[in-house]
Protein backbone atom coordinates (compact mmCIF):
# COMPACT_ATOMS: atom_id res chain seq x y z
CA UNK A 1 0.00 0.00 0.00
CA UNK A 2 1.52 3.38 -0.99
CA UNK A 3 2.21 5.84 1.84
CA UNK A 4 -0.44 8.53 2.32
CA UNK A 5 0.31 11.92 0.78
CA UNK A 6 0.59 14.98 2.94
CA UNK A 7 -2.46 17.21 2.93
CA UNK A 8 -0.60 19.98 1.03
CA UNK A 9 1.08 17.67 -1.47
CA UNK A 10 0.06 18.04 -5.13
CA UNK A 11 -2.22 15.40 -6.64
CA UNK A 12 -0.64 12.85 -9.01
CA UNK A 13 0.00 14.35 -12.43
CA UNK A 14 -2.64 13.61 -15.02
CA UNK A 15 -0.33 12.47 -17.82
CA UNK A 16 -0.46 8.72 -18.48
CA UNK A 17 2.63 6.58 -18.07
CA UNK A 18 4.26 6.69 -21.51
CA UNK A 19 6.74 4.03 -20.38
CA UNK A 20 3.88 1.49 -20.60
CA UNK A 21 3.67 -0.49 -23.84
CA UNK A 22 -0.05 0.16 -24.28
CA UNK A 23 0.40 3.96 -24.20
CA UNK A 24 3.37 3.77 -26.60
CA UNK A 25 1.20 1.82 -29.05
CA UNK A 26 -1.50 4.49 -28.70
CA UNK A 27 1.05 7.19 -29.60
CA UNK A 28 2.06 5.24 -32.71
CA UNK A 29 -1.56 4.80 -33.83
CA UNK A 30 -2.40 8.46 -33.23
CA UNK A 31 0.70 9.58 -35.17
CA UNK A 32 -0.28 7.39 -38.11
CA UNK A 33 -3.86 8.66 -38.11
CA UNK A 34 -2.68 12.28 -38.06
CA UNK A 35 -0.25 11.50 -40.89
CA UNK A 36 -3.06 10.08 -43.01
CA UNK A 37 -5.27 13.12 -42.34
CA UNK A 38 -2.51 15.62 -43.18
CA UNK A 39 -1.59 13.77 -46.37
CA UNK A 40 -5.20 13.57 -47.48
CA UNK A 41 -5.63 17.30 -46.82
CA UNK A 42 -2.60 18.13 -49.00
CA UNK A 43 -2.90 15.68 -51.90
CA UNK A 44 -6.09 13.65 -51.60
CA UNK A 45 -5.83 10.28 -53.30
CA UNK A 46 -3.22 11.31 -55.85
CA UNK A 47 0.03 10.00 -57.24
CA UNK A 48 2.13 11.59 -54.51
CA UNK A 49 -0.13 10.35 -51.69
CA UNK A 50 1.89 7.29 -50.66
CA UNK A 51 5.27 9.02 -50.92
CA UNK A 52 4.08 11.98 -48.85
CA UNK A 53 2.39 9.66 -46.37
CA UNK A 54 5.67 7.83 -45.81
CA UNK A 55 7.54 11.12 -45.24
CA UNK A 56 4.86 12.53 -42.93
CA UNK A 57 4.54 9.29 -41.00
CA UNK A 58 8.30 9.13 -40.44
CA UNK A 59 8.38 12.71 -39.16
CA UNK A 60 5.35 12.31 -36.88
CA UNK A 61 6.50 8.95 -35.53
CA UNK A 62 9.89 10.39 -34.56
CA UNK A 63 8.19 13.44 -33.00
CA UNK A 64 5.57 11.37 -31.20
CA UNK A 65 7.94 8.68 -29.94
CA UNK A 66 10.50 11.29 -28.94
CA UNK A 67 7.87 13.24 -26.97
CA UNK A 68 6.63 10.05 -25.32
CA UNK A 69 10.18 9.10 -24.30
CA UNK A 70 10.88 12.55 -22.84
CA UNK A 71 7.58 12.63 -20.95
CA UNK A 72 8.19 9.08 -19.70
CA UNK A 73 11.52 10.13 -18.18
CA UNK A 74 10.23 13.51 -16.95
CA UNK A 75 6.91 12.36 -15.46
CA UNK A 76 8.24 11.91 -11.87
CA UNK A 77 9.50 15.50 -11.96
CA UNK A 78 6.42 16.93 -13.68
CA UNK A 79 4.02 15.52 -11.08
CA UNK A 80 5.80 17.54 -8.40
CA UNK A 81 4.28 20.71 -9.88
CA UNK A 82 0.69 21.89 -9.99
CA UNK A 83 -1.37 21.37 -13.14
CA UNK A 84 -0.57 24.74 -14.73
CA UNK A 85 3.19 24.56 -14.28
CA UNK A 86 3.35 20.85 -15.05
CA UNK A 87 1.35 21.34 -18.26
CA UNK A 88 3.52 24.26 -19.35
CA UNK A 89 6.69 22.26 -18.80
CA UNK A 90 5.23 19.21 -20.58
CA UNK A 91 4.23 21.32 -23.60
CA UNK A 92 7.66 22.94 -23.60
CA UNK A 93 9.35 19.55 -23.67
CA UNK A 94 7.13 18.42 -26.56
CA UNK A 95 7.99 21.56 -28.53
CA UNK A 96 11.68 21.03 -27.81
CA UNK A 97 11.43 17.54 -29.28
CA UNK A 98 9.63 19.01 -32.30
CA UNK A 99 12.48 21.49 -32.81
CA UNK A 100 15.07 18.71 -32.65
CA UNK A 101 13.18 16.49 -35.14
CA UNK A 102 12.54 19.47 -37.45
CA UNK A 103 16.22 20.47 -37.47
CA UNK A 104 17.24 16.87 -38.12
CA UNK A 105 14.81 16.65 -41.06
CA UNK A 106 16.05 19.95 -42.51
CA UNK A 107 19.69 18.93 -42.12
CA UNK A 108 19.15 15.56 -43.79
CA UNK A 109 17.18 17.10 -46.65
CA UNK A 110 19.62 19.92 -47.32
CA UNK A 111 22.82 17.94 -46.71
CA UNK A 112 22.08 14.73 -48.56
CA UNK A 113 19.76 16.32 -51.09
CA UNK A 114 16.83 14.05 -50.36
CA UNK A 115 14.78 12.67 -47.43
CA UNK A 116 13.02 9.47 -48.50
CA UNK A 117 12.94 10.75 -52.04
CA UNK A 118 12.12 14.38 -51.18
CA UNK A 119 14.33 17.08 -52.67
CA UNK A 120 15.50 19.80 -50.33
CA UNK A 121 13.47 22.37 -52.24
CA UNK A 122 10.28 20.52 -51.33
CA UNK A 123 10.80 21.53 -47.70
CA UNK A 124 10.56 25.15 -48.73
CA UNK A 125 13.35 27.65 -49.20
CA UNK A 126 12.76 29.37 -45.85
CA UNK A 127 14.29 27.46 -42.94
CA UNK A 128 12.57 29.68 -40.35
CA UNK A 129 9.14 29.23 -41.97
CA UNK A 130 9.61 25.45 -41.99
CA UNK A 131 10.55 25.50 -38.30
CA UNK A 132 7.74 27.81 -37.19
CA UNK A 133 5.15 25.86 -39.20
CA UNK A 134 6.11 22.64 -37.42
CA UNK A 135 6.21 24.39 -34.04
CA UNK A 136 2.71 25.77 -34.59
CA UNK A 137 1.37 22.34 -35.53
CA UNK A 138 3.16 20.80 -32.55
CA UNK A 139 1.82 23.45 -30.16
CA UNK A 140 -1.78 22.94 -31.31
CA UNK A 141 -1.54 19.14 -31.27
CA UNK A 142 0.32 19.07 -27.95
CA UNK A 143 -2.07 21.51 -26.31
CA UNK A 144 -5.10 19.51 -27.45
CA UNK A 145 -3.49 16.28 -26.23
CA UNK A 146 -2.70 17.75 -22.79
CA UNK A 147 -6.22 19.14 -22.52
CA UNK A 148 -7.67 15.74 -23.41
CA UNK A 149 -5.53 13.98 -20.80
CA UNK A 150 -6.55 16.52 -18.14
CA UNK A 151 -10.29 16.33 -18.88
CA UNK A 152 -10.12 12.52 -19.06
CA UNK A 153 -8.36 12.34 -15.68
CA UNK A 154 -10.82 14.76 -14.06
CA UNK A 155 -13.75 12.75 -15.38
CA UNK A 156 -12.22 9.54 -14.06
CA UNK A 157 -11.59 11.11 -10.65
CA UNK A 158 -15.17 12.39 -10.47
CA UNK A 159 -16.55 8.95 -11.35
CA UNK A 160 -14.34 7.28 -8.74
CA UNK A 161 -15.28 9.89 -6.11
CA UNK A 162 -18.98 9.40 -6.79
CA UNK A 163 -18.61 5.63 -6.64
CA UNK A 164 -16.60 5.87 -3.41
CA UNK A 165 -19.27 8.15 -1.91
CA UNK A 166 -21.95 5.59 -2.74
CA UNK A 167 -19.83 2.85 -1.19
CA UNK A 168 -19.43 4.89 1.99
CA UNK A 169 -23.16 5.53 2.07
CA UNK A 170 -23.80 1.79 1.95
CA UNK A 171 -21.16 0.91 4.50
CA UNK A 172 -22.25 3.62 6.92
CA UNK A 173 -25.90 2.67 6.53
CA UNK A 174 -27.27 0.91 9.59
CA UNK A 175 -31.04 0.74 9.46
CA UNK A 176 -32.37 2.73 12.44
CA UNK A 177 -35.14 0.23 13.14
CA UNK A 178 -32.60 -2.62 13.01
CA UNK A 179 -30.51 -0.84 15.64
CA UNK A 180 -33.51 -0.06 17.85
CA UNK A 181 -34.91 -3.58 17.58
CA UNK A 182 -31.51 -5.09 18.35
CA UNK A 183 -31.00 -2.89 21.40
CA UNK A 184 -34.50 -3.69 22.67
CA UNK A 185 -33.85 -7.41 22.23
CA UNK A 186 -30.54 -7.12 24.05
CA UNK A 187 -32.17 -5.13 26.86
CA UNK A 188 -34.78 -7.89 27.30
CA UNK A 189 -32.02 -10.52 27.45
CA UNK A 190 -29.97 -8.75 30.12
CA UNK A 191 -32.29 -10.09 32.85
CA UNK A 192 -33.25 -13.49 31.44
CA UNK A 193 -30.00 -14.52 29.68
CA UNK A 194 -27.06 -12.18 30.46
CA UNK A 195 -24.51 -14.37 28.65
CA UNK A 196 -26.53 -14.32 25.43
CA UNK A 197 -27.04 -10.55 25.79
CA UNK A 198 -23.28 -10.10 26.06
CA UNK A 199 -22.75 -12.13 22.88
CA UNK A 200 -25.37 -10.04 21.07
CA UNK A 201 -23.62 -6.81 22.09
CA UNK A 202 -20.33 -8.18 20.74
CA UNK A 203 -22.03 -9.19 17.46
CA UNK A 204 -23.57 -5.72 17.11
CA UNK A 205 -20.17 -4.11 17.73
CA UNK A 206 -18.63 -6.31 15.02
CA UNK A 207 -21.22 -5.15 12.50
CA UNK A 208 -20.53 -1.49 13.29
CA UNK A 209 -16.79 -2.09 12.98
CA UNK A 210 -17.22 -3.57 9.51
CA UNK A 211 -19.51 -0.73 8.41
CA UNK A 212 -16.72 1.76 9.14
CA UNK A 213 -14.07 -0.15 7.20
CA UNK A 214 -12.07 1.67 4.52
CA UNK A 215 -14.15 1.73 1.32
CA UNK A 216 -11.57 -0.06 -0.84
CA UNK A 217 -10.73 -2.78 1.64
CA UNK A 218 -11.14 -6.36 0.50
CA UNK A 219 -11.56 -9.12 3.01
CA UNK A 220 -11.46 -12.94 2.78
CA UNK A 221 -14.74 -14.53 1.72
CA UNK A 222 -14.64 -16.52 4.96
CA UNK A 223 -14.81 -13.26 6.94
CA UNK A 224 -17.65 -11.90 4.81
CA UNK A 225 -19.64 -15.09 5.44
CA UNK A 226 -19.02 -14.73 9.18
CA UNK A 227 -20.30 -11.14 9.04
CA UNK A 228 -23.52 -12.40 7.45
CA UNK A 229 -23.83 -15.11 10.10
CA UNK A 230 -23.34 -12.46 12.79
CA UNK A 231 -26.20 -10.47 11.30
CA UNK A 232 -28.33 -13.63 11.25
CA UNK A 233 -27.72 -14.23 14.98
CA UNK A 234 -28.81 -10.70 15.84
CA UNK A 235 -31.97 -10.92 13.76
CA UNK A 236 -32.89 -14.27 15.31
CA UNK A 237 -33.07 -12.50 18.69
CA UNK A 238 -36.04 -10.62 17.28
CA UNK A 239 -37.65 -13.14 14.91
CA UNK A 240 -36.89 -16.36 16.77
CA UNK A 241 -37.85 -19.54 14.92
CA UNK A 242 -39.58 -17.55 12.19
CA UNK A 243 -36.12 -17.00 10.68
CA UNK A 244 -34.18 -20.01 9.40
CA UNK A 245 -31.08 -19.81 7.22
CA UNK A 246 -29.74 -22.82 5.30
CA UNK A 247 -26.05 -22.28 4.50
CA UNK A 248 -24.88 -24.38 1.52
CA UNK A 249 -21.34 -23.13 1.00
CA UNK A 250 -19.19 -26.26 0.64
CA UNK A 251 -16.43 -25.98 -1.95
CA UNK A 252 -16.09 -22.20 -1.89
CA UNK A 253 -12.57 -20.67 -1.96
CA UNK A 254 -12.77 -19.17 1.53
CA UNK A 255 -9.61 -17.08 1.02
CA UNK A 256 -10.96 -15.31 -2.09
CA UNK A 257 -10.92 -11.52 -1.65
CA UNK A 258 -14.24 -9.68 -1.74
CA UNK A 259 -15.43 -6.16 -0.84
CA UNK A 260 -16.68 -5.97 2.72
CA UNK A 261 -20.47 -6.00 3.06
CA UNK A 262 -21.66 -7.58 -0.17
CA UNK A 263 -23.38 -10.64 1.29
CA UNK A 264 -24.83 -9.15 4.48
CA UNK A 265 -26.96 -6.47 2.72
CA UNK A 266 -28.54 -9.17 0.54
CA UNK A 267 -29.30 -11.29 3.60
CA UNK A 268 -30.75 -8.18 5.22
CA UNK A 269 -33.02 -7.61 2.22
CA UNK A 270 -34.12 -11.24 2.38
CA UNK A 271 -35.06 -10.82 6.05
CA UNK A 272 -36.89 -7.50 5.77
CA UNK A 273 -38.60 -7.97 2.41
CA UNK A 274 -39.01 -11.74 2.49
CA UNK A 275 -39.25 -13.33 5.94
CA UNK A 276 -40.60 -10.50 8.09
CA UNK A 277 -43.85 -9.91 6.10
CA UNK A 278 -44.68 -13.65 6.34
CA UNK A 279 -46.63 -14.53 9.48
CA UNK A 280 -45.07 -17.98 9.69
CA UNK A 281 -41.60 -16.83 8.60
CA UNK A 282 -39.56 -19.04 6.31
CA UNK A 283 -36.13 -20.31 5.32
CA UNK A 284 -33.49 -18.35 3.46
CA UNK A 285 -31.16 -20.55 1.41
CA UNK A 286 -27.64 -19.21 0.88
CA UNK A 287 -25.83 -21.22 -1.83
CA UNK A 288 -22.26 -20.87 -3.02
CA UNK A 289 -20.17 -22.54 -5.70
CA UNK A 290 -16.96 -22.14 -7.69
CA UNK A 291 -17.46 -21.68 -11.43
CA UNK A 292 -14.03 -21.68 -13.06
CA UNK A 293 -12.28 -18.52 -11.98
CA UNK A 294 -15.52 -17.05 -10.62
CA UNK A 295 -17.44 -17.39 -7.35
CA UNK A 296 -21.24 -17.46 -7.34
CA UNK A 297 -23.30 -16.75 -4.23
CA UNK A 298 -27.10 -16.78 -4.26
CA UNK A 299 -29.58 -15.75 -1.56
CA UNK A 300 -32.99 -17.40 -2.11
CA UNK A 301 -35.89 -16.34 0.10
CA UNK A 302 -39.66 -16.83 0.11
CA UNK A 303 -41.83 -13.74 -0.16
CA UNK A 304 -45.39 -12.60 0.43
CA UNK A 305 -47.09 -12.40 -3.01
CA UNK A 306 -49.26 -9.53 -1.76
CA UNK A 307 -46.16 -7.33 -1.23
CA UNK A 308 -44.67 -5.20 -4.04
CA UNK A 309 -42.17 -7.22 -6.03
CA UNK A 310 -39.42 -4.64 -5.69
CA UNK A 311 -39.92 -2.03 -3.02
CA UNK A 312 -37.81 1.14 -2.89
CA UNK A 313 -35.72 -0.09 0.04
CA UNK A 314 -35.04 -3.39 -1.66
CA UNK A 315 -33.99 -1.67 -4.88
CA UNK A 316 -31.60 0.73 -3.08
CA UNK A 317 -29.82 -2.13 -1.33
CA UNK A 318 -29.45 -4.15 -4.52
CA UNK A 319 -28.21 -1.17 -6.53
CA UNK A 320 -25.60 -0.32 -3.93
CA UNK A 321 -24.23 -3.86 -3.86
CA UNK A 322 -24.17 -3.96 -7.68
CA UNK A 323 -22.25 -0.66 -7.78
CA UNK A 324 -19.75 -1.91 -5.23
CA UNK A 325 -19.08 -5.07 -7.23
CA UNK A 326 -18.63 -3.09 -10.43
CA UNK A 327 -16.26 -0.69 -8.66
CA UNK A 328 -14.10 -3.51 -7.29
CA UNK A 329 -14.32 -5.83 -10.33
CA UNK A 330 -14.99 -3.62 -13.41
CA UNK A 331 -16.89 -5.60 -16.02
CA UNK A 332 -16.67 -8.86 -14.04
CA UNK A 333 -18.58 -8.35 -10.78
CA UNK A 334 -22.33 -8.71 -11.29
CA UNK A 335 -25.55 -8.98 -9.30
CA UNK A 336 -28.49 -10.74 -10.97
CA UNK A 337 -32.04 -10.93 -9.64
CA UNK A 338 -34.68 -13.56 -10.37
CA UNK A 339 -37.98 -12.52 -8.81
CA UNK A 340 -41.36 -14.25 -8.88
CA UNK A 341 -44.52 -13.87 -6.84
CA UNK A 342 -43.31 -16.33 -4.18
CA UNK A 343 -39.51 -16.41 -4.48
CA UNK A 344 -36.75 -13.83 -4.68
CA UNK A 345 -33.22 -14.90 -5.67
CA UNK A 346 -30.23 -12.54 -5.76
CA UNK A 347 -27.00 -13.96 -7.23
CA UNK A 348 -23.53 -12.48 -6.81
CA UNK A 349 -20.78 -13.36 -9.30
CA UNK A 350 -17.20 -12.12 -9.04
CA UNK A 351 -13.62 -13.29 -9.77
CA UNK A 352 -12.10 -15.60 -7.16
CA UNK A 353 -9.08 -13.38 -6.50
CA UNK A 354 -6.97 -14.78 -3.67
CA UNK A 355 -4.84 -12.86 -1.20
CA UNK A 356 -1.57 -13.51 -2.98
CA UNK A 357 -2.90 -12.80 -6.48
Amino acid sequence: MPPPRKANAPAPFYLPDFCAAGNVLAVVLIAELVAVLLTLARYGIAEKFWIDLARTSLFLLWAGMGSAAVLCVSRPRLQQFDVRRGSTLALGLMLLVTVVITEAAWWLATTSGRLLGMEGSELGSDHAAFLWRNLLVGAVAGGLALRYFYVSQQWKRNVEAEAAARVRALQARIRPHFLFNSMNAIAALTRTDPARAEEAVADLADLFRVSLREVRDRIPLEQEIEIARTYERIERLRLGDRLQVDWQLDGLPRDARVPALVLQPLLENAVYHGIEPLASGGTIVVRGRRDGRFVELSIDNPRDPSQPLRGAGNRIGLDNVAQRLDLMFPGEGTLDVDATDRRFVATLRFPAEEAGA
